[in-house]
């Protein structure tokens, strides 16, 4: 799968199992950042075995081409980032599902939408999907405008959606379409 390199020079790459350590730092790191948008997570994630079991779960479903994990790494190897496309479905459906986080330090600056623009141009031109849906938290009103900086638009309200911080969330849709090509 493509490297990128994005304009403030961070790096968007395949996750590796030898990035446990730095996703399991990135995580803990960014723990309350990450609380209110996520769901809740025993202490075993925040561990680097507890990373390394996740990444291998989520390598095995890129080698099945049903999901893509990537990391955004800062120039000092620092995860600050990651970005996914999962249930990648083929034929005539040619869609996955988006999600992404960056560290609260990285936020503000650009950095998630270059991170959604390159992956949406992966998406079309390595994988070829004809579209991306993506949700976010009602509130989530940055996460929104990222979106929407990418050409993704509003599709509807899900209620209950996700058990997000503790309980079922309301979450927004939305969806990119990619390209009208036939499906490959």
């Amino acid at each position: 799968m493509s490297t990128a390199v994005l304009p403030d020079g961070t790096v968007l790459r395949t996750a590796t199992p030898a990035d446990a350590e730095a996703l399991c730092a990135a995580y803990v790191d960014n723990r309350e950042h990450l609380a209110p948008w996520e769901p809740r997570r025993d202490e075993r994630f925040f561990t680097v075995e507890g990373q390394a079991g996740r990444l291998a779960e989520r390598l095995r479903e890129y080698e099945a081409g049903r999901m893509v994990p990537w990391l955004l790494v800062a120039g000092d190897g620092r995860v600050v980032g990651t970005i996914t496309l999962s249930g990648i479905t083929l034929g005539p459906f040619c869609s996955a599902y988006l999600g992404y986080w960056t560290a609260a330090g990285h936020q503000g600056r650009g950095l998630a939408t270059a991170a959604v623009e390159a992956v949406c141009g992966i998406a079309a031109g390595e994988l070829g999907l004809h579209r991306i849906e993506a949700t976010t938290l009602v509130d989530n009103l940055r996460s929104q405008r990222v979106l929407e900086r990418c050409g993704f638009e509003p599709i509807g309200t899900a209620p209950r959606y996700l058990h997000i911080d503790g309980r079922w969330r309301d979450h927004r849709l939305f969806q990119r379409i990619l390209h009208d090509a036939r499906p490959a």
